[in-house]
């Protein structure tokens, strides 16, 4: 868990949709009565080890309980979902709308949109035919169980349709929480350099996909794309990977493929 960000404050209460978040209080005081609030970027140097472990496990424990709960939602009603993270400007929401657009005309679409601040790109998906619902996490750095369970039931997505939830911008903290998702998606961009599946090797190891985006960038940075199927393969050797620029849209139809099929065999 992360000790400045404070996801070790959620107590499972979740993001607002389509507002900030209010400030959360623990339930108890440390040695200096200072209350802690979800929003707050200081190092908990006075608290003792075990009660951070306990305060992690109790939270991890609710959202998943809350995520199991979702999962049952979505396999209920045949509706596959899947968790988009990746880093801020990595290409998430290109990637979903050049999803939509190859989709709509035959799959319903939702897509639950979550950044900090601001609406710009549930904006951007608006303009397809696809049902977007926004939810703002403040200072938050991920999106939680909660949080999903909230949209879902704003969004009420209709059966056999497709979810996709757009994560928090971040190749932390958004791999550590279980939204009830089918799939996790990890958009992975050229410009951010082929280290990075090294670096965050959690948000890699508990992804199902790689999509390796903006090839089209390749002859203009240092980007290796060797090295990087490597040190993905190294950090996960189950990973799908799938190369392709959303923005061009090359390379868009291995994934749409690969899409569909799971669509049909969670329908089937």
């Amino acid at each position: 868990m992360c000790d400045t960000c404070g996801c070790n404050e959620i107590g499972g209460s979740g993001s607002s949709v389509g507002r900030p978040l209010h400030f959360i209080p623990t339930p108890e005081k440390d040695e200096q009565e200072h209350r802690h609030h979800y929003q707050h970027c200081h190092p908990h140097e006075q608290l003792k080890d075990q009660r951070e472990v306990m305060v992690t496990e109790n939270v991890l424990k609710h959202n998943n309980l809350v995520a199991q709960e979702n999962k049952r939602f979505f396999n209920d009603r045949n509706i596959l979902a899947l968790n988009i993270m990746g880093s801020p400007g990595s290409g998430k929401t290109t990637f979903i709308i050049q999803t939509i657009e190859a989709l709509i005309d035959k799959q319903k679409v939702y897509v639950i949109e979550g950044d900090q601040f601001g609406s710009l790109d549930t904006e951007r998906i608006d303009k397809t035919d696809a049902k977007v619902i926004q939810v703002n996490t403040g200072n938050g750095c991920h999106l939680d169980a909660m949080s999903v369970m909230t949209a879902v039931k704003e969004l009420n997505p209709a059966n056999n349709s497709l979810v996709i939830i757009e994560n928090v911008g971040n190749l932390v903290c958004p791999a550590l929480f279980d939204l009830g998702e089918h799939q996790r998606v990890v958009i992975f961009s050229v410009t951010e350099g082929d280290d990075k599946p090294i670096k965050y090797a959690p948000m890699f190891h508990e992804a199902s996909i790689c999509i390796i985006n903006k090839t089209d960038l390749l002859q203009l940075v240092p980007f290796d794309h060797l090295t990087a199927i490597n040190n993905l393969r190294k950090v996960n050797h189950h990973l799908r990977i799938i190369s392709l620029s959303a923005l061009q849209g090359s390379g868009m139809t291995e994934w749409i493929a690969y899409l569909k099929k799971s669509m049909n065999s969670l329908q089937s």
